[in-house]
């Protein structure tokens, strides 16, 4: 086993190997741990097995010591066991009814993923003043952050954390700037957060919010193709459909072959088809009566 500690406090043994770097003390992680009283069979806490577990902030929402070192050892994807002695789980006390006092508990923990939040941290810890005075180049690194939690919670379909998320960091971008070429800097960070927010917009079914971001894209760049496809989406949930094919069309011109826009042109026939059919009953019952 390794010694994690050098007093034989936090012990690891590694069942399988992670990918790139070690987690950092500012991360906040997605991780599966159980926890066990004296073997492998007897299990006292559990965590982070359901569908989309959620992130959490070490030196926060992790406070057992053993716990947050042994996931300063680990690396994106790792499983691994840890043996932890009492300094460094629940001390002399334990933690009654579940742990007795002295006691030294053993861990099994998957880390899935984590992502560096230390510039954020910093970052919002400043006042307004203080965040105006922040070098752009850290401002655009924080959003990045920002955005990268937002597509986190995305991938786990949490859209309305994403879209607070994506917000937050366009709200960091909101600062003045003292240059075209700053502007120019902060425009490029600023279209994929309008994009990823017309998305998520229409994954939580508001096509108007989706279609106003979807737009804020294309001032920013008019031939952009996956603002067009979400303005045209927007479009069709909204059933408007010649200024959804209008949008629609003008992607596929750009990419004839992408098969989400010729798939969402098709649904639009179908839906459009649908929509006459029923005017044409309408109408028909209408002259009738």
């Amino acid at each position: 086993l390794q010694d994690l500690t050098g007093d034989g406090g936090v012990r690891k043994e590694q069942l399988r190997p992670g990918t790139g770097q070690l987690v950092p003390p500012s991360a906040s992680v997605a991780v599966k741990y159980s926890g066990y009283l004296g073997n492998w069979s007897n299990l006292f806490c559990s965590y982070g097995h359901g569908k989309y577990p959620k992130l959490m902030k070490l030196g926060k929402d992790i406070t057992l010591w053993g716990l947050e070192l042994g996931l300063l050892s680990m690396a994106r994807g790792e499983a691994a066991r840890f043996w932890f002695s009492p300094e460094y789980a629940y001390g002399r006390r334990g933690c009654p009814p579940c742990i007795p006092p002295d006691t030294t508990v053993l861990f099994h923990i998957e880390l899935l993923d984590f992502i560096d939040s230390e510039e954020c941290d910093v970052f919002f810890e400043l006042s307004d003043a203080q965040q105006d005075m922040i070098p752009l180049e850290k401002v655009l690194k924080v959003a990045a952050t920002e955005r990268e939690f937002g597509n986190y919670f995305f991938h786990k379909q949490n859209f309305r954390v994403a879209k607070h998320r994506y917000k937050r960091a366009l709200s960091i971008l909101g600062r003045s700037c003292s240059s075209k070429d700053e502007q120019s800097q902060v425009n490029t960070s600023k279209l994929p957060l309008f994009l990823n927010l017309s998305l998520t917009y229409l994954k939580l079914e508001c096509p108007k919010r989706a279609l106003k971001y979807g737009q804020k894209a294309l001032e920013m760049d008019q031939g952009n193709v996956k603002a067009l496809f979400r303005c045209g989406q927007a479009y069709l949930c909204m059933k408007e459909y010649s200024k959804s094919q209008d949008f629609l069309t003008r992607a596929q011109k750009i990419q004839p072959f992408n098969c989400d826009i010729n798939n969402e042109l098709k649904k639009l026939a179908r839906y459009y088809e649908e929509y006459m059919e029923m005017q044409k009953e309408m109408c028909g019952r209408m002259f009738a009566s």
